[in-house]
């Protein structure tokens, strides 16, 4: 059994994720109602058998209800979902053994196809269903054999939070998911990211799209908006995985990608770097002034190239050197590099934005 409040030393702090949260509240409203006693902590069985104690932030309860509710605890994750209140409103139905699952106020409504979930379902996912049933039908047996049991999750400040996610992009509308494929929150977790990717690329496809605009992030989307005609849903954030990207939308067999972003990440591409997270790689100032020299740059450009600070340095002194090929340049190697990467599966095109939205370079 772990506890939640375990911090191994010299690791990052797991947390756990809303579905764990919900079914946390959900089995401690059980509990109460079984026990007539306030709830304060619970263990949840997580999806693959291993065992987490939650606190229980408030529980109260009657007859044949309870609402209890668990704090969301991203660990040292950056999760914006991180301290919301998660609550579950459980009673007592005279449905016999079954067990019905709903959202409140602030949990999303599908509104696209392509998430696996029903259009007007509430946006909770499999996994945190299935973890909902197996703990409540573990917890609640005796009581199944004459009743049913009605869960219904809300967050509070689930609205609030989730323009600050991808829902709506996803055609999730009105508040947060309630998410979780382990039940617990790695931090800065590959894995959620990359299943972010796939569900975005699925969700185009669903939506009768095989063009794709990838992003380095929310600014640099933003200014891919106004040069790019697309719907809303074609447009994805790779964010640092932009070699996994690539692949998925080749294996998905999405027809044209555009690729848009600043000179750093643009550069890391270029240079055939597929994970460019600032704290795995940096950007070679070797590499730009071998750029900058393929453009017959001046020997003092590239010399203040080799010294430059960043990639945006760099920019800089081109712009002001007047080197106008380079960053078409930056554009056809990053071009060549995704490419291969998607084993010339997709038609990539790849614009370079200036801090202030102007398109500096593309390829082709």
């Amino acid at each position: 059994m772990v506890s939640e409040t375990e911090k191994p030393r010299q690791k990052l702090r797991t947390g756990f994720t809303t579905g764990t949260c919900a079914t946390a509240a959900a089995k401690a409203g059980l509990e109460a109602l079984i026990t007539k006693k306030k709830i304060n902590h619970t263990e949840v069985t997580l999806p693959k058998e291993k065992k987490i104690t939650i606190s229980v932030s408030d529980c109260q309860f009657d007859q044949k209800s309870a609402k209890c509710s668990v704090i969301k605890d991203g660990g040292d994750d950056p999760d914006v979902t991180h301290g919301a209140e998660i609550v579950v409103d459980l009673k007592i139905t005279d449905d016999v053994g079954k067990i019905k699952i709903d959202g409140g106020t602030g949990v999303g409504r599908v509104t696209k196809p392509g998430l696996g979930l029903e259009i007007g379902a509430a946006a909770i996912n499999p996994t945190p269903k299935k973890m909902l049933i197996q703990n409540l039908t573990e917890a609640g047996k005796e009581i199944l054999q004459k009743h049913g049991i009605e869960v219904v999750i809300s967050v509070p400040k689930g609205a609030e939070i989730a323009p600050k996610t991808d829902n709506p992009r996803l055609g999730i509308m009105g508040g947060i998911s309630i998410l979780g494929t382990t039940g617990i929150v790695l931090p800065y977790s590959t894995a959620s990211f990359a299943a972010s990717i796939r569900q975005s690329l699925d969700v185009t496809i669903a939506m009768g799209d095989d063009t794709v605009v990838l992003t380095t992030g929310g600014r640099s989307e933003d200014f891919a908006k106004k040069e790019i005609s697309l719907p809303d849903h074609c447009f994805v954030q790779m964010g640092d995985f932009s070699g996994y990207t690539i692949q998925q939308c080749a294996k998905k067999s999405i027809k044209k990608a555009y690729v848009a972003g600043f000179i750093g990440k643009l550069t890391k591409i270029a240079m055939g770097v597929k994970q460019t997270h600032v704290k795995g790689s940096k950007v070679d100032m070797d590499f730009l002034a071998q750029v900058a020299q393929r453009c017959n740059a001046d020997t003092n450009t590239i010399n203040e190239i080799k010294k430059a600070n960043t990639a945006r340095h760099v920019q800089e002194i081109i712009t002001s050197n007047k080197v106008d090929s380079f960053f078409a340049q930056i554009c056809k190697e990053s071009y060549e590099q995704m490419r291969a990467h998607s084993e010339s599966k997709v038609e990539i095109q790849v614009i370079l934005f200036d801090f202030d939205g102007c398109a500096l370079g593309r390829y082709p």
